[in-house]
Protein backbone atom coordinates (compact mmCIF):
# COMPACT_ATOMS: atom_id res chain seq x y z
CA UNK A 1 0.00 0.00 0.00
CA UNK A 2 1.34 3.33 -1.19
CA UNK A 3 1.34 6.77 0.81
CA UNK A 4 -2.03 8.16 0.01
CA UNK A 5 -1.22 11.99 0.31
CA UNK A 6 -5.45 12.98 0.39
CA UNK A 7 -5.47 10.60 3.84
CA UNK A 8 -5.05 13.69 5.79
CA UNK A 9 -6.75 17.27 5.14
CA UNK A 10 -3.74 18.41 7.35
CA UNK A 11 -0.78 17.43 4.08
CA UNK A 12 -3.19 19.59 1.52
CA UNK A 13 -2.11 22.69 3.76
CA UNK A 14 1.28 22.00 3.56
CA UNK A 15 3.48 24.41 1.05
CA UNK A 16 5.54 22.98 -1.83
CA UNK A 17 8.87 23.13 -0.35
CA UNK A 18 6.90 20.26 2.08
CA UNK A 19 5.63 18.50 -0.01
CA UNK A 20 8.80 17.86 -2.01
CA UNK A 21 10.15 15.70 0.78
CA UNK A 22 7.15 13.37 0.70
CA UNK A 23 7.73 9.98 -0.67
CA UNK A 24 5.84 6.76 -1.22
CA UNK A 25 5.42 4.21 2.02
CA UNK A 26 5.59 1.35 -0.34
CA UNK A 27 4.02 -0.81 2.12
CA UNK A 28 4.84 -3.73 -0.07
CA UNK A 29 8.51 -3.73 0.03
CA UNK A 30 8.67 -4.47 3.67
CA UNK A 31 9.88 -7.81 3.84
CA UNK A 32 8.57 -10.54 6.40
CA UNK A 33 11.66 -10.14 8.43
CA UNK A 34 11.21 -6.16 8.47
CA UNK A 35 7.56 -7.00 10.23
CA UNK A 36 9.44 -9.54 12.66
CA UNK A 37 11.41 -6.92 14.02
CA UNK A 38 8.49 -4.57 14.39
CA UNK A 39 6.88 -6.81 16.08
CA UNK A 40 9.48 -8.22 18.45
CA UNK A 41 10.78 -4.36 19.06
CA UNK A 42 6.99 -3.40 19.99
CA UNK A 43 6.55 -6.49 22.44
CA UNK A 44 9.99 -5.95 24.58
CA UNK A 45 8.80 -2.21 24.63
CA UNK A 46 4.73 -3.01 26.15
CA UNK A 47 7.04 -5.07 28.09
CA UNK A 48 9.61 -3.47 29.38
CA UNK A 49 8.14 0.34 29.03
CA UNK A 50 5.15 0.20 30.59
CA UNK A 51 7.36 0.30 33.72
CA UNK A 52 9.55 2.94 32.41
CA UNK A 53 7.64 5.08 30.17
CA UNK A 54 5.69 8.08 31.08
CA UNK A 55 1.58 7.45 30.81
CA UNK A 56 1.14 9.15 27.56
CA UNK A 57 3.65 5.90 26.01
CA UNK A 58 0.87 3.27 26.52
CA UNK A 59 -2.26 5.40 26.26
CA UNK A 60 -0.73 6.71 23.01
CA UNK A 61 0.00 3.32 21.63
CA UNK A 62 -3.84 2.68 21.45
CA UNK A 63 -5.07 6.18 20.57
CA UNK A 64 -3.11 6.44 17.39
CA UNK A 65 -4.29 2.96 16.29
CA UNK A 66 0.09 1.21 16.31
CA UNK A 67 -0.47 -2.33 16.18
CA UNK A 68 2.24 -4.34 17.94
CA UNK A 69 1.85 -7.41 15.12
CA UNK A 70 2.66 -5.36 11.83
CA UNK A 71 4.47 -2.35 10.61
CA UNK A 72 1.88 0.65 10.26
CA UNK A 73 0.66 1.77 7.07
CA UNK A 74 0.36 5.76 6.60
CA UNK A 75 -3.15 5.42 5.35
CA UNK A 76 -4.29 3.92 8.51
CA UNK A 77 -2.27 6.42 11.10
CA UNK A 78 -3.52 9.22 9.30
CA UNK A 79 -7.07 8.40 9.41
CA UNK A 80 -6.75 7.78 13.20
CA UNK A 81 -4.12 11.05 13.61
CA UNK A 82 -6.55 12.90 11.63
CA UNK A 83 -8.70 12.65 14.93
CA UNK A 84 -6.39 14.14 17.63
CA UNK A 85 -5.39 17.17 14.88
CA UNK A 86 -2.29 15.52 13.57
CA UNK A 87 -1.17 13.70 10.58
CA UNK A 88 2.25 11.63 9.24
CA UNK A 89 3.91 11.99 5.71
CA UNK A 90 6.90 9.63 4.56
CA UNK A 91 10.05 10.37 3.82
CA UNK A 92 13.48 9.20 2.86
CA UNK A 93 16.08 9.31 6.04
CA UNK A 94 16.98 12.61 7.15
CA UNK A 95 15.02 15.40 6.00
CA UNK A 96 16.95 19.16 6.64
CA UNK A 97 16.40 20.17 10.31
CA UNK A 98 14.49 23.47 9.24
CA UNK A 99 12.30 21.67 6.68
CA UNK A 100 11.93 19.04 9.67
CA UNK A 101 10.69 21.04 12.27
CA UNK A 102 8.05 23.17 9.80
CA UNK A 103 6.45 20.07 9.53
CA UNK A 104 5.79 19.77 13.35
CA UNK A 105 4.21 23.66 12.95
CA UNK A 106 1.78 22.30 10.60
CA UNK A 107 1.13 19.32 13.16
CA UNK A 108 2.36 16.75 10.64
CA UNK A 109 4.33 14.10 11.96
CA UNK A 110 7.80 13.30 9.42
CA UNK A 111 8.23 9.51 9.60
CA UNK A 112 11.03 7.56 7.57
CA UNK A 113 9.32 4.63 6.39
CA UNK A 114 12.24 2.82 5.76
CA UNK A 115 13.13 -0.10 8.94
CA UNK A 116 16.07 -1.16 10.81
CA UNK A 117 17.93 -4.06 9.91
CA UNK A 118 17.78 -7.10 12.54
CA UNK A 119 21.36 -6.39 12.55
CA UNK A 120 20.46 -2.98 14.17
CA UNK A 121 17.64 -4.24 15.64
CA UNK A 122 18.44 -2.08 19.60
CA UNK A 123 19.54 0.64 18.00
CA UNK A 124 20.05 2.54 14.77
CA UNK A 125 21.21 6.18 13.73
CA UNK A 126 19.29 6.45 10.57
CA UNK A 127 15.82 7.20 11.84
CA UNK A 128 13.24 4.74 10.81
CA UNK A 129 9.62 3.74 11.48
CA UNK A 130 10.22 2.08 14.58
CA UNK A 131 12.00 5.13 15.72
CA UNK A 132 9.51 7.61 14.35
CA UNK A 133 6.08 5.54 14.20
CA UNK A 134 6.27 3.91 17.82
CA UNK A 135 8.61 5.89 18.95
CA UNK A 136 7.30 9.88 18.01
CA UNK A 137 3.46 9.22 17.56
CA UNK A 138 2.11 7.89 20.72
CA UNK A 139 3.40 10.48 22.98
CA UNK A 140 1.69 13.36 20.85
CA UNK A 141 -1.56 11.96 21.67
CA UNK A 142 -0.72 14.26 24.88
CA UNK A 143 -2.07 17.45 24.28
CA UNK A 144 0.37 19.40 26.07
CA UNK A 145 2.99 17.27 24.80
CA UNK A 146 1.42 17.92 21.07
CA UNK A 147 1.46 21.87 21.60
CA UNK A 148 5.16 21.45 22.59
CA UNK A 149 6.02 19.88 19.57
CA UNK A 150 3.66 22.34 17.28
CA UNK A 151 5.39 25.11 18.78
CA UNK A 152 9.05 23.80 18.66
CA UNK A 153 8.68 23.13 15.10
CA UNK A 154 7.27 26.89 14.45
CA UNK A 155 10.32 28.62 16.19
CA UNK A 156 12.60 26.00 15.65
CA UNK A 157 11.85 26.22 11.53
CA UNK A 158 13.18 29.42 12.03
CA UNK A 159 16.55 29.27 13.44
CA UNK A 160 19.24 30.34 11.56
CA UNK A 161 22.02 27.65 10.61
CA UNK A 162 25.44 28.00 9.59
CA UNK A 163 27.25 26.47 7.40
CA UNK A 164 28.93 23.77 9.05
CA UNK A 165 24.96 23.32 9.78
CA UNK A 166 24.36 21.91 6.12
CA UNK A 167 27.84 19.90 6.26
CA UNK A 168 26.86 18.41 9.44
CA UNK A 169 23.51 17.50 8.25
CA UNK A 170 24.86 15.98 5.01
CA UNK A 171 27.31 13.92 6.72
CA UNK A 172 25.33 12.51 9.41
CA UNK A 173 22.77 11.78 7.08
CA UNK A 174 25.41 9.88 4.56
CA UNK A 175 26.57 8.28 7.77
CA UNK A 176 23.12 6.81 8.83
CA UNK A 177 22.16 5.67 5.34
CA UNK A 178 25.94 3.98 5.84
CA UNK A 179 25.20 2.28 9.11
CA UNK A 180 22.21 0.66 8.05
CA UNK A 181 22.57 -0.59 4.21
CA UNK A 182 23.64 -4.26 3.50
CA UNK A 183 26.80 -5.38 2.62
CA UNK A 184 29.07 -2.09 3.34
CA UNK A 185 32.23 -1.66 3.69
CA UNK A 186 33.82 -1.64 6.80
CA UNK A 187 36.03 0.75 6.06
CA UNK A 188 33.45 3.55 4.21
CA UNK A 189 31.07 3.41 7.40
CA UNK A 190 34.65 4.05 9.44
CA UNK A 191 35.25 7.32 6.46
CA UNK A 192 32.13 8.42 7.56
CA UNK A 193 32.21 8.33 10.97
CA UNK A 194 35.52 10.00 10.64
CA UNK A 195 34.02 13.23 8.71
CA UNK A 196 31.14 13.28 11.28
CA UNK A 197 34.38 13.44 13.93
CA UNK A 198 35.91 15.83 12.40
CA UNK A 199 32.97 18.71 12.08
CA UNK A 200 32.09 18.08 15.70
CA UNK A 201 35.82 19.02 16.60
CA UNK A 202 35.60 22.07 14.71
CA UNK A 203 35.53 24.84 16.78
CA UNK A 204 33.18 27.45 16.43
CA UNK A 205 30.25 29.52 17.86
CA UNK A 206 26.95 27.09 17.46
CA UNK A 207 24.67 28.73 15.49
CA UNK A 208 20.92 28.88 16.54
CA UNK A 209 20.04 26.21 14.21
CA UNK A 210 22.92 24.11 16.27
CA UNK A 211 21.62 25.07 19.67
CA UNK A 212 17.97 24.73 19.33
CA UNK A 213 18.56 20.92 17.58
CA UNK A 214 20.48 20.09 21.22
CA UNK A 215 17.32 21.23 22.99
CA UNK A 216 15.23 19.27 20.21
CA UNK A 217 17.51 16.01 20.62
CA UNK A 218 17.13 16.65 24.68
CA UNK A 219 13.63 16.79 24.71
CA UNK A 220 11.71 15.67 21.81
CA UNK A 221 14.52 12.86 21.19
CA UNK A 222 15.72 11.83 24.64
CA UNK A 223 13.64 13.49 27.17
CA UNK A 224 12.79 12.02 30.65
CA UNK A 225 9.92 13.27 32.52
CA UNK A 226 9.43 13.32 36.73
CA UNK A 227 12.03 13.89 38.98
CA UNK A 228 15.91 13.11 38.72
CA UNK A 229 15.13 10.41 41.45
CA UNK A 230 12.36 8.66 39.57
CA UNK A 231 12.21 9.79 35.56
CA UNK A 232 9.95 8.43 33.42
CA UNK A 233 10.57 8.15 29.60
CA UNK A 234 9.14 10.44 26.91
CA UNK A 235 11.90 10.74 24.47
CA UNK A 236 11.10 9.05 20.48
CA UNK A 237 15.15 8.12 20.47
CA UNK A 238 14.65 5.83 24.16
CA UNK A 239 11.23 4.86 23.49
CA UNK A 240 12.53 3.11 20.31
CA UNK A 241 15.82 1.85 21.51
CA UNK A 242 15.25 -1.83 23.25
CA UNK A 243 18.93 -1.27 24.74
CA UNK A 244 19.25 2.28 25.47
CA UNK A 245 15.22 2.48 27.06
CA UNK A 246 16.89 -0.13 29.92
CA UNK A 247 20.33 1.41 30.03
CA UNK A 248 18.99 5.06 30.70
CA UNK A 249 17.63 3.92 33.76
CA UNK A 250 20.61 2.82 35.36
CA UNK A 251 23.46 4.74 37.75
CA UNK A 252 25.41 4.72 34.74
CA UNK A 253 23.26 7.16 32.94
CA UNK A 254 23.53 10.92 34.45
CA UNK A 255 20.31 12.74 35.08
CA UNK A 256 20.00 16.66 34.91
CA UNK A 257 17.10 18.73 35.00
CA UNK A 258 16.14 20.35 31.88
CA UNK A 259 16.55 24.10 31.39
CA UNK A 260 18.08 26.32 28.92
CA UNK A 261 21.45 25.27 29.58
CA UNK A 262 20.49 22.23 27.63
CA UNK A 263 21.24 24.24 24.09
CA UNK A 264 24.98 24.30 25.07
CA UNK A 265 24.78 20.28 25.89
CA UNK A 266 26.13 18.98 22.31
CA UNK A 267 25.50 15.13 21.01
CA UNK A 268 26.28 11.93 19.54
CA UNK A 269 23.76 10.30 17.54
CA UNK A 270 26.35 7.61 17.10
CA UNK A 271 26.47 6.54 20.34
CA UNK A 272 24.48 5.77 23.70
CA UNK A 273 23.76 9.33 25.19
CA UNK A 274 25.56 9.75 28.56
CA UNK A 275 23.99 11.79 30.04
CA UNK A 276 19.95 12.61 30.49
CA UNK A 277 17.63 15.80 30.82
CA UNK A 278 14.59 15.55 33.45
CA UNK A 279 11.38 17.93 32.77
CA UNK A 280 9.33 18.37 35.84
CA UNK A 281 6.22 18.24 33.18
CA UNK A 282 5.84 18.81 29.56
CA UNK A 283 4.24 22.66 30.00
CA UNK A 284 8.01 23.33 31.36
CA UNK A 285 9.11 21.87 28.08
CA UNK A 286 7.36 24.95 26.70
CA UNK A 287 8.49 27.47 28.97
CA UNK A 288 12.52 26.70 28.93
CA UNK A 289 11.20 27.07 24.66
CA UNK A 290 10.02 30.22 25.02
CA UNK A 291 13.06 31.48 27.36
CA UNK A 292 15.64 29.94 24.59
CA UNK A 293 13.44 31.76 21.62
CA UNK A 294 13.68 35.28 23.58
CA UNK A 295 17.76 35.06 22.83
CA UNK A 296 17.00 34.38 19.05
CA UNK A 297 17.69 37.05 16.01
CA UNK A 298 13.99 35.84 15.59
CA UNK A 299 12.86 37.91 18.28
CA UNK A 300 15.99 40.24 18.76
CA UNK A 301 16.93 41.33 15.28
CA UNK A 302 19.34 43.90 15.28
CA UNK A 303 22.69 43.69 13.68
CA UNK A 304 23.93 40.60 15.34
CA UNK A 305 20.41 38.63 13.67
CA UNK A 306 21.37 40.31 10.04
CA UNK A 307 25.11 39.11 11.16
CA UNK A 308 23.98 35.71 11.33
CA UNK A 309 21.66 36.05 7.82
CA UNK A 310 24.84 36.87 5.75
CA UNK A 311 27.48 34.23 8.25
CA UNK A 312 24.96 31.54 7.01
CA UNK A 313 25.04 32.66 3.12
CA UNK A 314 21.47 31.55 2.54
CA UNK A 315 17.77 32.49 1.95
CA UNK A 316 16.68 34.05 5.25
CA UNK A 317 14.39 37.44 5.83
CA UNK A 318 14.53 40.22 7.91
CA UNK A 319 11.78 42.72 9.64
CA UNK A 320 11.24 46.13 10.11
CA UNK A 321 9.82 48.00 12.54
CA UNK A 322 7.34 48.60 10.06
CA UNK A 323 6.63 45.03 9.67
CA UNK A 324 8.42 45.40 5.96
CA UNK A 325 9.70 42.23 5.33
CA UNK A 326 12.91 41.75 2.94
CA UNK A 327 13.91 38.00 2.10
CA UNK A 328 16.85 37.27 0.54
CA UNK A 329 20.44 36.41 0.50
CA UNK A 330 22.29 39.01 2.35
CA UNK A 331 25.32 40.08 1.60
CA UNK A 332 26.00 43.46 3.18
CA UNK A 333 25.31 45.80 6.48
CA UNK A 334 26.45 48.81 7.77
CA UNK A 335 26.31 49.93 10.87
CA UNK A 336 26.94 53.00 12.81
CA UNK A 337 28.63 53.52 16.21
CA UNK A 338 26.14 52.37 18.41
CA UNK A 339 26.11 49.26 16.02
CA UNK A 340 22.50 49.79 14.70
CA UNK A 341 22.29 48.45 11.32
CA UNK A 342 21.99 52.05 9.00
CA UNK A 343 22.31 50.00 5.55
CA UNK A 344 21.60 46.54 4.11
CA UNK A 345 21.85 44.68 0.92
CA UNK A 346 21.09 41.09 -0.67
CA UNK A 347 22.08 39.39 -3.48
CA UNK A 348 20.18 37.78 -6.11
CA UNK A 349 16.35 37.15 -6.17
CA UNK A 350 14.45 38.83 -3.16
CA UNK A 351 10.89 39.26 -2.38
CA UNK A 352 8.98 42.14 -0.06
CA UNK A 353 6.31 41.19 2.43
CA UNK A 354 3.88 42.39 5.09
CA UNK A 355 2.80 39.74 7.31
CA UNK A 356 4.22 37.25 5.65
CA UNK A 357 2.64 37.80 2.34
CA UNK A 358 4.16 39.09 -0.37
CA UNK A 359 3.70 42.68 -1.51
CA UNK A 360 1.89 43.08 -4.85
CA UNK A 361 4.55 43.85 -7.53
CA UNK A 362 7.73 43.47 -5.39
CA UNK A 363 8.37 39.66 -5.89
CA UNK A 364 11.41 38.30 -7.21
CA UNK A 365 10.22 39.44 -10.72
CA UNK A 366 10.88 42.70 -9.64
CA UNK A 367 14.28 42.71 -7.47
CA UNK A 368 15.94 39.63 -9.20
CA UNK A 369 19.46 41.11 -8.96
CA UNK A 370 19.02 41.83 -5.01
CA UNK A 371 17.58 44.54 -2.85
CA UNK A 372 19.13 47.80 -0.92
CA UNK A 373 17.95 50.33 1.61
CA UNK A 374 19.02 52.95 4.05
CA UNK A 375 17.48 52.60 7.59
CA UNK A 376 16.84 54.92 10.52
CA UNK A 377 15.67 58.08 11.59
CA UNK A 378 15.97 61.16 9.19
CA UNK A 379 18.43 64.14 10.41
CA UNK A 380 17.12 67.23 11.80
CA UNK A 381 13.58 65.56 12.25
CA UNK A 382 12.53 63.90 15.00
CA UNK A 383 9.91 62.20 13.91
CA UNK A 384 10.95 58.79 11.44
CA UNK A 385 9.59 58.27 8.43
CA UNK A 386 7.04 55.45 9.30
CA UNK A 387 5.11 57.65 11.56
CA UNK A 388 4.63 60.84 9.43
CA UNK A 389 1.55 61.25 8.83
CA UNK A 390 0.32 62.86 5.21
CA UNK A 391 0.98 66.75 6.29
CA UNK A 392 4.15 65.63 8.45
CA UNK A 393 5.21 64.28 4.89
CA UNK A 394 4.14 67.40 2.92
CA UNK A 395 5.92 69.43 5.68
CA UNK A 396 8.98 67.56 5.23
CA UNK A 397 8.48 68.19 1.66
CA UNK A 398 7.58 64.59 0.72
CA UNK A 399 5.67 64.74 -2.14
CA UNK A 400 4.55 62.21 -5.17
CA UNK A 401 6.34 63.29 -8.42
CA UNK A 402 8.59 65.42 -6.39
CA UNK A 403 12.06 65.28 -6.76
CA UNK A 404 13.42 65.32 -2.94
CA UNK A 405 16.91 65.57 -1.30
CA UNK A 406 17.22 64.77 2.55
CA UNK A 407 19.85 62.68 4.97
CA UNK A 408 19.38 60.05 7.47
CA UNK A 409 20.90 60.47 10.91
CA UNK A 410 23.80 58.09 9.68
CA UNK A 411 24.89 60.43 7.24
CA UNK A 412 23.89 58.11 4.29
CA UNK A 413 21.85 60.68 1.96
CA UNK A 414 19.28 60.43 -0.52
CA UNK A 415 18.25 62.56 -3.91
CA UNK A 416 15.59 61.81 -6.56
CA UNK A 417 12.18 61.77 -7.64
CA UNK A 418 9.91 60.25 -5.63
CA UNK A 419 7.35 58.46 -7.31
CA UNK A 420 4.98 56.71 -4.56
CA UNK A 421 4.94 55.12 -1.43
CA UNK A 422 2.88 52.22 0.67
CA UNK A 423 1.76 51.95 3.68
CA UNK A 424 0.93 49.02 5.59
CA UNK A 425 -2.51 48.55 7.36
CA UNK A 426 -1.97 50.76 10.40
CA UNK A 427 -1.39 53.81 7.71
CA UNK A 428 2.00 53.45 8.15
CA UNK A 429 4.53 54.37 5.24
CA UNK A 430 6.62 51.07 4.76
CA UNK A 431 7.69 51.71 1.28
CA UNK A 432 8.92 54.43 -1.05
CA UNK A 433 9.51 54.55 -4.75
CA UNK A 434 11.82 56.80 -6.35
CA UNK A 435 13.09 57.61 -9.96
CA UNK A 436 17.12 59.09 -10.63
CA UNK A 437 18.27 58.34 -7.67
CA UNK A 438 21.46 59.11 -6.06
CA UNK A 439 22.49 57.56 -2.60
CA UNK A 440 26.18 57.75 -0.95
CA UNK A 441 27.50 57.03 2.35
CA UNK A 442 31.06 58.80 2.82
CA UNK A 443 31.74 59.39 -0.51
CA UNK A 444 30.78 55.97 -2.20
CA UNK A 445 27.88 55.37 -4.09
CA UNK A 446 25.06 52.61 -2.97
CA UNK A 447 22.72 53.57 -5.65
CA UNK A 448 23.28 55.47 -9.02
CA UNK A 449 20.35 56.58 -11.30
CA UNK A 450 21.37 54.45 -14.13
CA UNK A 451 20.54 51.31 -12.05
CA UNK A 452 16.85 51.74 -12.13
CA UNK A 453 13.65 52.69 -10.06
CA UNK A 454 15.12 52.58 -6.49
CA UNK A 455 12.76 51.07 -3.65
CA UNK A 456 13.18 52.40 0.21
CA UNK A 457 12.45 50.37 3.16
CA UNK A 458 11.17 52.26 5.74
CA UNK A 459 12.01 51.51 9.03
CA UNK A 460 14.08 52.67 11.86
CA UNK A 461 15.44 49.27 13.11
CA UNK A 462 15.41 45.26 12.45
CA UNK A 463 13.25 43.82 14.95
CA UNK A 464 13.31 40.14 13.56
CA UNK A 465 15.73 38.02 11.33
CA UNK A 466 14.82 34.29 11.05
CA UNK A 467 15.70 31.96 8.26
CA UNK A 468 13.69 31.18 4.86
CA UNK A 469 11.36 33.38 3.13
CA UNK A 470 8.48 35.26 4.63
CA UNK A 471 6.33 34.12 2.69
CA UNK A 472 6.63 30.54 1.21
CA UNK A 473 5.33 31.23 -2.22
CA UNK A 474 7.57 34.15 -3.03
CA UNK A 475 10.64 31.61 -3.97
CA UNK A 476 10.72 28.44 -6.01
CA UNK A 477 12.01 26.37 -3.24
CA UNK A 478 11.45 23.11 -5.11
CA UNK A 479 14.92 21.86 -5.38
CA UNK A 480 15.95 20.33 -2.62
CA UNK A 481 18.54 17.10 -3.67
CA UNK A 482 20.40 15.15 -1.21
CA UNK A 483 24.03 14.34 -1.57
CA UNK A 484 22.93 10.73 -0.55
CA UNK A 485 20.13 8.40 -0.76
CA UNK A 486 19.05 5.26 0.85
CA UNK A 487 20.30 2.47 -0.42
CA UNK A 488 17.81 -0.59 -1.62
CA UNK A 489 18.64 -4.18 -1.35
CA UNK A 490 18.11 -6.67 -3.83
CA UNK A 491 17.36 -9.97 -3.01
CA UNK A 492 19.31 -13.26 -3.56
CA UNK A 493 17.86 -16.86 -3.41
CA UNK A 494 18.80 -17.66 -0.79
CA UNK A 495 17.43 -14.12 1.19
CA UNK A 496 14.26 -14.77 -0.72
CA UNK A 497 14.12 -18.13 0.75
CA UNK A 498 14.46 -16.89 4.32
CA UNK A 499 11.82 -14.11 3.71
CA UNK A 500 9.45 -17.06 2.76
CA UNK A 501 9.95 -19.24 5.99
CA UNK A 502 9.28 -15.76 8.54
CA UNK A 503 5.94 -15.18 5.98
CA UNK A 504 4.77 -19.04 6.58
CA UNK A 505 5.38 -18.44 10.35
CA UNK A 506 3.49 -15.24 10.32
CA UNK A 507 0.61 -17.50 8.12
CA UNK A 508 0.32 -19.81 11.00
CA UNK A 509 0.16 -17.44 13.52
CA UNK A 510 -2.27 -15.51 11.69
CA UNK A 511 -4.19 -18.72 11.01
CA UNK A 512 -3.96 -18.46 7.06
CA UNK A 513 -2.63 -20.50 4.33
CA UNK A 514 1.41 -21.41 4.40
CA UNK A 515 4.05 -22.62 2.17
CA UNK A 516 5.81 -24.56 4.82
CA UNK A 517 4.98 -25.83 8.32
CA UNK A 518 6.52 -25.47 11.42
CA UNK A 519 9.18 -28.31 11.72
CA UNK A 520 9.74 -27.44 8.14
CA UNK A 521 10.49 -24.29 8.41
CA UNK A 522 12.75 -25.43 11.81
CA UNK A 523 14.63 -27.52 9.55
CA UNK A 524 15.10 -25.12 6.48
CA UNK A 525 16.26 -22.79 9.05
CA UNK A 526 18.82 -25.04 10.94
CA UNK A 527 20.39 -26.12 7.76
CA UNK A 528 20.33 -23.08 5.70
CA UNK A 529 20.18 -20.01 7.52
CA UNK A 530 22.13 -20.90 10.82
CA UNK A 531 21.74 -18.73 13.76
CA UNK A 532 18.85 -16.84 12.78
CA UNK A 533 17.61 -16.17 16.37
CA UNK A 534 14.90 -14.26 15.59
CA UNK A 535 13.20 -16.71 13.28
CA UNK A 536 13.70 -19.70 16.24
CA UNK A 537 12.08 -17.04 18.31
CA UNK A 538 8.84 -16.23 16.46
CA UNK A 539 8.66 -20.84 15.92
CA UNK A 540 9.08 -21.09 19.72
CA UNK A 541 6.45 -18.91 20.95
CA UNK A 542 3.72 -20.74 18.91
CA UNK A 543 4.86 -23.84 20.05
CA UNK A 544 6.54 -23.91 23.62
CA UNK A 545 3.33 -24.97 25.48
CA UNK A 546 1.71 -27.10 22.73
CA UNK A 547 4.86 -29.41 21.42
CA UNK A 548 7.14 -30.28 24.10
CA UNK A 549 9.45 -32.09 21.86
CA UNK A 550 9.54 -29.75 19.30
CA UNK A 551 9.95 -26.86 21.64
CA UNK A 552 12.68 -28.29 23.45
CA UNK A 553 14.49 -28.76 20.39
CA UNK A 554 13.85 -24.88 19.15
CA UNK A 555 15.20 -23.87 22.66
CA UNK A 556 18.15 -25.95 22.76
CA UNK A 557 19.00 -24.08 18.85
CA UNK A 558 18.60 -20.42 20.92
CA UNK A 559 21.13 -21.46 23.84
CA UNK A 560 23.66 -22.54 21.38
CA UNK A 561 23.51 -19.48 19.27
CA UNK A 562 23.76 -17.58 22.74
CA UNK A 563 26.86 -19.73 23.24
CA UNK A 564 28.42 -18.46 19.55
CA UNK A 565 27.04 -15.11 19.85
CA UNK A 566 27.05 -13.92 23.26
CA UNK A 567 26.76 -10.19 22.04
CA UNK A 568 23.24 -10.88 21.33
CA UNK A 569 22.26 -13.15 24.53
CA UNK A 570 20.35 -10.54 25.52
CA UNK A 571 18.02 -10.27 22.83
CA UNK A 572 17.46 -13.61 22.98
CA UNK A 573 16.38 -14.26 26.58
CA UNK A 574 14.35 -10.70 26.08
CA UNK A 575 12.50 -12.86 23.63
CA UNK A 576 12.08 -16.01 25.84
CA UNK A 577 10.90 -13.80 29.11
CA UNK A 578 8.39 -11.93 27.00
CA UNK A 579 7.06 -15.30 25.65
CA UNK A 580 7.05 -17.18 28.89
CA UNK A 581 5.04 -13.81 30.58
CA UNK A 582 8.43 -13.12 32.76
CA UNK A 583 9.81 -9.97 33.92
CA UNK A 584 13.04 -9.32 31.49
CA UNK A 585 16.24 -8.99 33.05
Amino acid sequence: MSLQIESNPLIDRLPPHLKQFIKPQNYEDYTPINHAVWRYVMRKNIASLSKVAHDSYLKGLEKTGISIEAIPSMYGMNRILKEIGWAAVAVDGFIPPNAFMEFQAYNILVIASDIRQLENIEYTPAPDIIHEAAGHAPIIANPDYAEYLRRFGKIGCKAISSKKDYEMYEAVRALSILKEAPDTDPEDISKAEQKVETLQNQKEDPSEMALIRNLHWWTVEYGLIGTTENPKIYGAGLLSSIGESEWCMTDQVKKLDYSPDAAFQDFDITKPQPQLFVTPDFAYLCQVLEEFADTMALRKGGHRGLAKLIESNNLGTIELSTGLQVSGVFTRMIKNEDNEVIYFETKGPTALSFREKELIGHGIDAHPDGFRSPLGKLKGINLAIENMSPRDLKAYNFYDGEYIEFEFESGITVAGNNITGMRNIQGELILIQFSECTIKYKGEFLFRPEWGTFDLAVGKEIVSAFSGPADDYSFDLVTHQNATTTIKKEYSTKQQELHDLYQSVRNIREGKNTKFSLEAVFDILTQNHEENWLLAIEIYELIHDSNTDFATRVFEYLKSIEKHQPKIKHLISSGLNIILNTQTV
